[in-house]
């Protein structure tokens, strides 16, 4: 005689933590997205590397043939991102928290396709081969939330967990792969993407930033991001510059955000009047401002700015105290154009330059200033104090400035809010959403 499972008892299995095919088809989409995110942010890391490199290839004849490539590229890139790829612009982080906040599947997918991710790669990648002052780790948050907005997708999932769960889980892994910080993934996720950080989607968000950590270790290494120092502070002196670097990070950072989010909103008067009318003409412009500012800085303000922020950080760079200045007003530039691309990383090599233009009027090593002008003006631009205090923690192997950095997020945070009072990201995705509700057909 053969045993059967009652009903019940076969209803009770597939409800089981274990033996359920619905929650076994969530791991397998978090386990495989999580390493093809890992492995598509070493792709894009790689190709970026190669971009900048081609850009300093075609001008290693002569620098001045800037003035003919920046421009013609970013024309090239809105043209590609308003005709090809439109919904490709930006960061990408605005658009995975729109994303999050929309409950309609067919508009979510639209926003995280995996065309619009291609799309993102190719034209992040077309940027820096134009020396456009831009980094890939914005449209990383972006190409691995659609990754696995993808696989979620293809499984079937139950819409609820593949539009907030997974999209959260591959936007912190991510940050996680891009940038070789694990810890990093996880606080962004909490204080960036979601605002909160819910029982249900906890456990998604750290199996994806760990198995994503690890497929990135088993193939780059361990590596720190912006290099390793050892600096640190006498208790005495380190407040000093924890209350200069709190102040002008945070101002400084304050100030890029609120131009952003103006421009965005239509509130820049001429500059967003010809934006609206001739965008070509607009970024053939605001390319031609790039070069300028290139060639003034012997090429330091082209590209992402991780090899001049890695030279500060290890105290062994020969950039001009107004680096800081030109890479700021380069990565203004660049983002105002309407090309795709990021600011993380600029925005860590402006805050590293106004960290080592202070070396000469603050006490204490290089080293250590460098890093509080860094952490100082990237918590004012994203207003995310813990996230910024952690990734540069962890990007620089160096635990001994954790209070110190803290401390300068959190003052720079406070003096950001005074001069932008909306988060740079969701203010973005605001106005992401609110372009989606006029046009709602395509992605805008």
């Amino acid at each position: 005689m053969t045993l059967r499972p009652s009903p019940r008892t076969i209803k009770r299995l597939r409800r089981g933590p274990l033996t359920s095919p619905r929650l076994w088809r969530r791991r397998i989409a978090i386990w495989g997205g999580a390493v093809i995110v890992s492995l598509a942010a070493i792709a894009f890391a790689e190709a970026a590397d190669w971009a900048t490199a081609a850009f300093h290839a075609m001008t290693a004849p002569s620098p001045w043939l800037a003035l003919l490539l920046c421009p013609a590229g970013l024309v090239l890139s809105v043209w590609l991102t308003q005709r090809v790829f439109p919904g490709a612009q930006g960061s990408g982080i605005p658009q995975v928290i729109a994303s999050m906040h929309i409950h309609d599947p067919g508009i979510v997918s639209r926003i995280l396709s995996l065309r619009i991710a291609a799309g993102k790669v190719i034209l992040t990648l077309l940027g820096l081969a134009s020396g456009a002052s831009i980094g890939r780790e914005g449209p990383t948050v972006q190409v691995s939330a659609s990754i696995m907005q993808a696989l979620g997708t293809w499984l079937r999932l139950p819409r609820a967990e593949a539009q907030r769960a997974l999209v959260l889980a591959g936007g912190a892994a991510g940050v996680s792969a891009a940038f070789n910080t694990p810890l990093a993934g996880v606080v962004f996720a909490i204080e960036e993407l979601s605002h909160s950080f819910e029982a249900r989607t906890s456990g998604t968000v750290l199996t994806a930033v760990i198995i994503s950590g690890i497929a990135t270790l088993s193939l780059v290494g361990n590596y720190a991001y912006f290099g390793s120092t050892g600096a640190q502070f006498d208790l005495g002196s380190a407040w000093i510059a924890v209350f200069v670097c709190g102040i002008l990070g945070g101002g400084l950072g304050g100030g890029f955000s609120e131009c952003l989010v103006r421009f965005a909103n239509g509130q820049t008067g001429i500059m967003g009047r010809l934006f609206a009318r001739k965008p070509l003409t607009f970024a053939a412009c605001c390319g031609l401002a790039i070069a300028i500012l290139g060639l003034w800085t012997h090429g330091a303000t082209y590209g992402t700015g991780y090899e001049q922020a890695r030279s500060m950080v290890e105290s062994h760079d020969d950039l001009p105290s107004a680096f800081f200045l030109a890479k700021f007003a380069a990565t203004t530039i660049s983002y105002l154009s309407g090309i795709p691309g990021g600011i993380f990383a600029p925005s860590l090599a402006v805050g590293a330059g106004l960290g080592q233009s202070l070396t000469a009027w603050l006490p204490g090593p290089t080293g250590a200033i460098v890093l509080l002008g860094m952490v100082g003006y990237f918590s004012g631009v994203v207003q995310a104090p813990i996230t910024a205090a952690v990734i540069v923690l962890e990007m620089t192997e160096n635990q001994k400035m954790t209070i110190p950095l803290m401390a300068t997020s959190l003052l720079a945070y406070g003096v950001s809010r005074l001069i932008c009072r909306r988060p740079l990201y969701g203010a973005l995705a605001r106005r992401f959403m609110q372009v989606l509700e006029k046009r709602p057909s395509p992605t805008p």
